[in-house]
């Protein structure tokens, strides 16, 4: 749904003088909700899911004539042939068959829940255009966009911190010979005797034992953004200018289907979006040099010479903070559809003391500021909280436009990208934000440095 409204005044009003004369202002408002598919290859990533998987990924090198068979200890189980499902086989009648031993612990593979919903988002947006000048106009925008029900990872059979954290003391387990291995990071799935004489087999829950770390593909996600855009677009004669400027502010719980999202407590996973740029400010301009006024001829060699280019200035995108450890004790471990669990770094609040030239090579932040988190701990840091290196760039090209017939030209273009090499440590993984690695915080990767080519272009 959409409104277009120009308002008027008496011209020798304070709105009058505001909103200048007929249709040089116009108001527009615009409201929508849109829906979207669930990708297929979404589903058919469980085509791999016991017990009719029709793919395996093997944990150990295979052996060539059994691949199902461990090369290092023969051991293993021979899935093939597949036997398939009877026709009559469903949820309600599940196939008595199946020897589900061969394949538990279940884990490493994603399920895609019944309850899942269709993703939609709600659009929204309220702009101001106002002519200035018969060559110039001025427009103002705010833009929302709201996110609900959006595909995500989250993990269907966490560990429960608090029973491991009861197991890791050792005096809460028996005394055997060798001793037990007291509950810790990615010992979720192990099976403890108390002091009390009592099994545990595992801390997972609610899926038990028989299943190891999985994850759901569900439509919990949610996100929102928001944004003033500014433009103005000025010509006159020989030139055209177009600057735009947006300040805006984009968060979700996971901007991609390899993040996964906190099982206790989603909102803990809410965080600045992986593409989020908060000022972006750009101009472009086109302008046709006066060669032939200059030698007082108007020909094919001097007509047709212009000089046009983008220039931008803006802020990073966020550091994405990274944690593959397990202190959370919920065990979310990567399964190749998320590239990492949902433990965060502990943040001690304080200055960032951000590196504005990261050409000295010391750390962008201040590392000190973050450590891993205790046991038991998800992690107080947000994934994504601070800004990384800014962009100023400058395109140009010269431009040579040749007429050959009245709908034929040829275009001689000579483009510079990055004009002045100025190092850009710019881009979304251009700081490393992995607590594991010993580069944590370091800058580790820059934009392309100055690029200049030559082209031909035929229009016609």
């Amino acid at each position: 749904m959409g409104l277009v409204y120009s308002p008027s005044a008496e011209p020798d009003s304070l709105l009058g003088k505001i909103l200048g004369g007929p249709g040089q202002t116009s108001l527009r408002a615009g409201f929508g909700t849109f829906y979207t598919a669930i990708e297929a290859l979404t589903i058919g990533v469980l085509a791999a899911n016991a017990p009719y998987g029709t793919t395996y990924t093997s944990p150990t090198p295979p052996l060539f004539a059994t691949p199902f068979i461990s090369a290092s200890t023969g051991q293993g189980s021979q899935y093939f042939p597949v036997q398939l499902a009877p026709l009559n086989s469903s949820a309600s009648h599940p196939d008595p068959n199946v020897d589900w031993s061969q394949y538990e612990p279940i884990s490493g593979l994603p399920a895609y829940p019944t309850t899942n919903r269709i993703p939609y988002t709600e659009e929204y947006m309220f702009s101001i255009q106002r002519q200035l000048s018969p060559n110039t106009v001025f427009s103002a925008s705010y833009v929302g966009t709201q996110g609900h029900r959006l595909l995500a990872l989250v993990e269907a059979n966490p560990g429960t911190p608090a029973l491991c954290l009861f197991l890791s003391n050792p005096a809460n387990l028996k005394l055997e010979s060798p001793p037990q291995t007291p509950c810790g990071p990615f010992l979720e799935g192990n099976a403890y005797i108390t002091a009390s004489n009592q099994t545990i087999n595992g801390t997972r829950a609610p899926l038990g034992a028989n299943f190891g770390s999985d994850t759901n593909q569900a439509t919990i996600g949610n996100s929102n953004y928001n944004a003033l855009e500014v433009t103005l677009r000025h010509t006159s004669g020989r030139l055209e200018v177009l600057a735009g400027y947006t300040y805006s502010k984009s968060l979700d719980q996971a901007s991609n289907l390899g993040e996964e999202i906190n099982p206790l407590n989603p909102a803990l996973s809410k965080a600045l979006s992986a593409f989020d740029v908060k000022h972006n400010f750009v101009v472009s301009y086109n302008y046709q040099l006066p060669i032939d006024p200059l030698f007082r001829a108007s020909n094919r060699w001097t007509k047709g010479w212009s000089v046009s280019g983008i220039t931008r200035f803006s802020s990073g995108f966020p550091v994405t903070l990274y944690n593959y450890g397990d202190n959370s004790l919920l065990g979310t471990e990567p399964n190749g559809v998320n590239n990492f669990g949902v433990d965060e770094p502990q943040y001690t609040p304080g200055a960032l003391a951000l590196n504005h030239n990261p050409r000295n090579s010391q750390s962008y932040f201040d590392t000190s500021l973050f450590s891993l988190q205790p046991l038991g701990q998800p992690g107080n840091a947000k994934r994504r909280f601070f800004y990384g290196p800014g962009i100023d760039n400058y395109d140009a090209a010269l431009l040579k436009s040749v007429s050959l017939t009245e709908s034929k030209s040829l275009q001689f273009r000579f483009e510079g990208f990055n004009i002045f090499n100025h190092a850009q440590f710019y881009g979304p993984a251009s700081v490393n934000g992995n607590i594991n690695s010993s580069s944590f915080g370091e800058v580790v990767s820059a934009a392309a440095p100055r690029l200049m080519q030559a082209a031909v272009k035929f229009i016609f």
